[in-house]
């Protein structure tokens, strides 16, 4: 079951959804709408290996906006940051986003009960496209989770983005080897 307007008011009322900062027009029918944050990051190999720490490099998006390539993965982040502690938060592109033909995840469009932190967007495009601190980029659909929660997220001890961080966060992928 996807939450409402009103079941997602009802959650930050009783703090079991925390959005920061939460804008009541960002409120949809049954989505939040989330902001492109100020941070991109690049790898800084063009060969990036699942075995090792591939280091990124952070570019701040200026007031006139940055111009995405195409065939060039970008990390950007969410301006907002989140808690859910008792529901399954889904991120989407929002349309509009769409078609400008960007993609703002490659796989990882679902989060954990007990995730709290910025969202990292895995952001690709098919033509150049200008973009800007700010604007809106995905859309946070909860579902209702059936039975109690035994394994949070933010309390997993090998939970590899527990870190609060307003950049985006390179890929954890080598921890697990």
């Amino acid at each position: 079951m996807i939450l409402s307007d009103k079941k997602i008011l009802e959650a930050i009322e009783d703090r079991q959804i925390i959005i920061e900062p939460f804008r009541i027009k960002s409120l949809g029918t049954n989505s939040y709408d989330v902001h492109l944050g100020r941070w991109l990051a690049v790898y800084e190999d063009t060969v990036l290996d699942a075995r090792i720490h591939n280091k990124v490099r952070y570019l701040e998006i200026p007031e006139e906006g940055f111009v995405l390539q195409p065939a060039t993965l970008y990390l950007g982040v969410t301006e907002e940051y989140t808690e859910t502690h008792n529901s399954v938060p889904f991120l989407e592109g929002k349309s509009s986003v769409g078609r400008l033909g960007i993609d703002i995840h490659a796989t990882a469009g679902k989060g954990d009960v007990g995730f709290c932190n910025h969202w990292t967007l895995e952001i690709s495009c098919v033509q150049p496209v200008r973009v800007y601190a700010g604007m809106p980029i995905g859309q946070l659909i909860y579902f209702a989770v059936e039975g109690s929660i035994e394994n949070y997220y933010n309390r997993k001890p090998n939970a590899k983005y527990n870190e609060r961080s307003d950049k985006p966060v390179e890929s954890m992928m080598w921890k697990n080897f």
